[in-house]
This record gives C-alpha cells, sequence and structure tokens, in this order.
C-alpha cells in the first residue's frame, strides 16, 4: 500500500513542478539509523519531498490532528508516519510514546524525518529550533546515528508549475549518552546537539533578514538569470545575492538603494514591453522546432484536454484562494483539490461514456483523459514560451538600442551585488 501512495504521490509531484532538483544523495550515510531534519516552508508539500525522493524508506513525524482528517488521515497512517502530540493541538498522547515509536524505527536501522521547528512557515529565516530532533537521537542510545540536514527550496512555493530544490547536507554524527528513568538525555547535550542541527540547516536553506528582503532578491534573479539557470543554480544565485545585499546594507546603504532604483527600471522596461526576464534568453534552433512540432501535433489532443479540465482546474483555483489565507498551505490544497476533483473529471466523463457507448469504451476514457490532460498542459506551457520568446525577439529587434542598455545595465547591477558578496571583491564580464 506504502509504494503505490508513494508512485502516486511522486507523480503528483513531478506534476504540480516543472523542475525538481535532488542534490547531497551521496550525503545519505547507508545502512545507518538516519533522522532528516528539514525546513517547513510549504505545509504538507513538504514531506512529500521527503517520501517521494529520500533515497531511504522515511517514516515522518506529523502533527497529531492529521490522523483524523479525511483522507488525509488514511494516508499518514498507510505511509507508517509518527504522531506528534502538541499541547496547542489538544489530542491524547504524549512526548514519551512519539519518542518511543521514532527509536523503535532507528534502532532497526531505519529512517524518520522531522520538521524541527514545529510549524510551516514563510518567514524569512529559520525559526528556533524544537529539542525534538536532539532528544531522540540522543535518547536513543545508538552507537551509530546520524542527522542530515535537508534544505526545500521553492522558486513560487504556491504556485503550479514553479521549481523546487532538496538539498541534503553533511551527516552529523550523534555520540551516544547517557539517560535518566524517563529515558531523557542531559540537557546541555541536547541544547549543544539543537544548534549543531540549526547550523546544518542555515547551510542548507535560503534565509534574509526580512521578507521584502527575499522578495527583493528574486525579483534580482530572475532578471540576472533570464530563464537560464536551473532551480539548483537559481537557489545559489539567490543565497549570494542575499550576501551582497546584507553587506551593502550594513556598510553603503546608498549605493544598495541606487541598485535597488535601476532594478526598478530594468522591470518596468521590461513591463512596458510585456516580455518577462525568462522570455531573454536566446532560443535553441533544435528547441524551436521541437516546440513548433509538438504545437502542431499536440494542438487536436489540447484543446479537448483544456475544455474538459478547466472547470476542475478553475475549482482548484477559486478553493485555494478563498479557503486559506495562509501562503505555505496554498500549494497543499492545490495537490489536494488536483487530486480529488480532476480525477473525478475522469470519473464522471468515463461514466457518460459507458452510459452512451458500453463499458469497453468507458475503460479506454479512463486511460485517455489523464493523457489528453497532461498534454494539454504541456501544450499552452509551450505555447506561451513561444509566445514570449516571439515578443522578447520582436523587442530586441525594433528596439535594439533599449535592448542594448537594459542588457549594459543588468551587467552593472549584477556585477555590483556579486562583488559586493565576494571578499575580495570579485568583478564579473
Amino acid at each position: 500500500m506504502r509504494r503505490v501512495i508513494t508512485a502516486l504521490l511522486r507523480l503528483l509531484a513531478r506534476i504540480f513542478f516543472r523542475r525538481i532538483e535532488i542534490v547531497g544523495i551521496e550525503n545519505i550515510p547507508a545502512g545507518a539509523p538516519v533522522i532528516f531534519a528539514v525546513n517547513h516552508p510549504n505545509g504538507l508539500i513538504d514531506p512529500l519531498f521527503l517520501l517521494c525522493f529520500a533515497p531511504r524508506r522515511v517514516s515522518l513525524l506529523a502533527k497529531a490532528p492529521l490522523f483524523t482528517m479525511p483522507v488525509i488521515g488514511a494516508i499518514v497512517r498507510a505511509l507508517d508516519t509518527i504522531p506528534v502530540y502538541r499541547k496547542q493541538d489538544h489530542v491524547a498522547g504524549s512526548n514519551r510514546e512519539t519518542f518511543a515509536r521514532a527509536r523503535d524505527v532507528l534502532a532497526r536501522g531505519g529512517a524518520i524525518a522531522i520538521f524541527p521547528e514545529g510549524t510551516t512557515h514563510s518567514d524569512s529565516k529559520l525559526r528556533e529550533l524544537k529539542s525534538g530532533a536532539a532528544r531522540i537521537a540522543l535518547g536513543a542510545s545508538m552507537t551509530k546515528i546520524f542527522i542530515v540536514p535537508a534544505g526545500l527550496y521553492y522558486s513560487a512555493k504556491q504556485t503550479f508549475r514553479s521549481s523546487a530544490a532538496m538539498e541534503l547536507g553533511e551527516p552529523i554524527a550523534v555520540r551516544p549518552e547517557m539517560v535518566d528513568e524517563n529515558g531523557e538525555p542531559p540537557a546541555t547535550a541536547v541544547d549543544g546537539l539543537t544548534r549543531r542541527i540549526e547550523q546544518g540547516l542555515a547551510e542548507v536553506t535560503l534565509q534574509a533578514e526580512s521578507r521584502q528582503a527575499l522578495d527583493l532578491i528574486a525579483r534580482a534573479e530572475r532578471v540576472f538569470s533570464a530563464g537560464k539557470a536551473d532551480v539548483v543554480e537559481e537557489r545559489e544565485i539567490r543565497r549570494r545575492f542575499i550576501d551582497g545585499y546584507a553587506w551593502l546594507r550594513e556598510r553603503d546603504p546608498a549605493r544598495l538603494q541606487r541598485l535597488v532604483s535601476m532594478l526598478e527600471r530594468l522591470e518596468a522596461e521590461l513591463d512596458a514591453a510585456s516580455v518577462d526576464p525568462e522570455q531573454l534568453a536566446p532560443p535553441t534552433v533544435g528547441g524551436s522546432i521541437r516546440a513548433l512540432a509538438w504545437l502542431l501535433i499536440g494542438m487536436p489532443l489540447a484543446i479537448a484536454g483544456a475544455i474538459i479540465h478547466y472547470p476542475a482546474y478553475r475549482l482548484v483555483g477559486f478553493i485555494s484562494t478563498h479557503f486559506t489565507k495562509e501562503e505555505e498551505l496554498t500549494a497543499t490544497l492545490k495537490a489536494i483539490g488536483g487530486a480529488v476533483f480532476f480525477p473525478l473529471t475522469w470519473i464522471v466523463c468515463a461514466s457518460a461514456v459507458w452510459w452512451r457507448y458500453g463499458g469497453r469504451a468507458a475503460g479506454l476514457a479512463i486511460i485517455v483523459l489523464p493523457i489528453v490532460g497532461y498534454v494539454g498542459l504541456r501544450f499552452f506551457e509551450q505555447l506561451d514560451d513561444v509566445i514570449g520568446g516571439a515578443r522578447a525577439l520582436l523587442w530586441r529587434v525594433a528596439r535594439r538600442k533599449a535592448f542594448e542598455r537594459f542588457r549594459e545595465e543588468r551587467r552593472r547591477l549584477k556585477e555590483e551585488v556579486w562583488s559586493a558578496a565576494t571578499v575580495p571583491p570579485l568583478s564579473l564580464p
């Protein structure tokens, strides 16, 4: 059952995100008990990554109320999830029960995943870590156990077909400690290990002093990379920009303000031309031919897929925007809504085919409908890319001087930000 659910979740993730990158798999110790300590920016999407893409079978620690929710409760139980009993949830249970089950998994050489911040959030920095991961590791009293920091990164975490990455950091070896009669390790050892976990997470997560700083850096990265960077490179560029932003804010705020003004001018110029930064990357001949071939061949199926799936698509969008105001839960609602309403669409359509043409045609329909839906999704993505690329090419040809000025200002802006983040200063071409 777990294997089936995991395969379906992996398919859901590949559909929801256009690009997924996993970095640092070599850092996971083979054959040893492992605790993954993970940041928590995106609701139920975060544990999905560990379940689907970690090369080890993982038992998650999740808040106890999830076990009482329809559908989700059945899924978390099938995935060997371990309930965490928090005071604010008012659910019967204790930390001792949670820790005992987690240590039992580790004693068998297994792996667990815990979100030490305790809750999902959209803060610009990690929240203060809870001590649970350290207490479980030290209280297990095992001679060989590791904690692996796992950093999750989303280019636009609320957006369907955006990008995501998971970086697995250097494993932290845990030394066994004596425990008291309640199975608790010494407080000093717990505090020390929690600080090491925090340092490890800081190395694999993207943090800034404020949400405004993160938003500004995200905008700058989009202008600079022009769609050329993959999701891991994108994150590293943003990390470098965070360093440059912090240096300038502390030592030369006037220069920082000039750079912000320059970025705003560049964005205004692109907006006036109705061009997205990602469309500035020159297309390859092979890529253009493949895109046009896809559009020509896939058009009939794509139109049919769009018509059939449009009501469910709009319904999912309505639910995700009207049933929560917390941005870290938006993607969760979209994923759950899509997993419910799109299959329901296929069932309704197949039932109509059954009524009109019989069971064999209905069986064929239930196979074909998801395919035409995916064809429609990819078709309109390609169409949007082709139209955007054509608009960018027209801007470059018709307003060549403006385009060259834009490129020069972008180069200067990138050089100043990167050089501010590098000691000694780095000069880029």
